[in-house]
């Protein structure tokens, strides 16, 4: 059993694996810039390192989950001082606590490092080629990985570096600036309309799975390691076909998905290599976009209220023509 912090752990992600690490015994400590009940919660900004210095003169931990980051391309434009600040600079603040309390620690970088890639995204493209992120959100989180590699290689730090690739689930609210299933079925919902791009196509992965993964790495730690951490390979999708399956699952009126040409300022698709997680993570994601679709609707109907009824589900399934390609 071991001693671990969770930062951002009151978010999407961090709610979801602290919940897992606990269910094998680990003693889990939670910080985050918002309050919270439980008891092994505390309020603290990592972009303040007073307020780190305190909880880290107070508490010993064996592994720091460090989640705590500002999220997404647009909340980056619009909110770029907080994304800077908490990204870049909060990581920095970990990074020096680490060199003093020597914990292991896992950082949270993302998929969207990757940026103008459009082949297969194995981990270690980045230190083949000069890759062009696309917007500050993704060059927030390749700073943040370089700065792991510098404190590694100054002083000694043991990190491992998570890439995730399109997690979603349960404690995922809404937000304007999240991802495009909990806009998606925020919108269907609610009865609003949405915009669906194009020609883009992604992996998602429901957040059960990942955080299995993510919890498995306290059972393996390589320092120095990188992961792409998602579905599997063959579960890729066009936003097309993930908006008729949301819409079908919800019982939403068709209509309210507004087609676009493709999206600037993002990659068009993401073709990502699991491979590593998979040998060394033991990473074996079971549930796939129709059963996580499902499973996070029911989710925000009980968060947000039955808006919507269910009653004409059943003939919309009908007319649904997603499948998964046959292996």
């Amino acid at each position: 059993m071991s001693s671990i912090l969770v930062t951002g752990g009151r978010g999407f992600i961090g709610t979801n694996l602290t919940r897992e690490l606990r269910s094998r015994g680990h003693r889990v400590t939670t910080c985050d810039i918002l309050q919270g009940e439980d008891a092994q919660h505390v309020k603290v900004d990592t972009g303040e390192y007073r307020q780190l210095d305190w909880l880290f003169s107070h508490q010993s931990f064996d592994y720091v989950y460090h989640l705590a980051a500002e999220y997404g391309r647009w909340n980056g434009e619009d909110h770029y001082e907080n994304l800077w600040r908490t990204n870049v600079v909060g990581t920095k603040h970990i990074l020096r606590l680490q060199q003093r309390f020597h914990f292991k620690m896992i950082f949270f970088s993302s998929a969207e490092v990757y940026g103008d890639y459009d082949e297969l995204m194995t981990e270690d493209v980045m230190e083949l080629l000069p890759i062009k992120q696309m917007n500050d959100y993704a060059i927030s989180k390749w700073a943040g990985e370089l700065q792991c590699l510098n404190a590694a290689s100054m002083f000694g730090n043991e990190i491992v570096r998570v890439r995730p690739v399109g997690c979603y689930g349960p404690h995922e609210y809404f937000s304007p600036y999240r991802g495009v299933i909990p806009i998606f079925t925020y919108k269907c919902l609610h009865g609003e309309p949405f915009t669906v791009y194009r020609g883009h196509k992604r992996i998602f992965d429901f957040v059960e799975d990942t955080c299995r993964t993510f919890a498995n790495i306290t059972e393996n730690f390589i320092p120095g390691r990188v992961y792409n951490i998602g579905g599997r390979e063959e579960w890729a999708i066009g936003i097309e076909d993930l908006a008729e399956i949301i819409i079908a699952e919800t019982g939403a009126d068709q209509g309210l998905a507004q087609f676009r040409a493709r999206e600037d300022f993002t990659t068009r698709v993401k073709v990502v290599d699991f491979s590593r997680a998979r040998q060394e993570l033991r990473h074996d994601p079971t549930v796939d976009i129709f059963e996580g679709v499902k499973r996070y609707v029911a989710w925000m109907r009980n968060a947000y209220g039955n808006i919507i009824g269910t009653e004409d589900k059943e003939n919309v399934w009908k007319t649904t023509s997603v499948a998964w390609p046959t292996k």
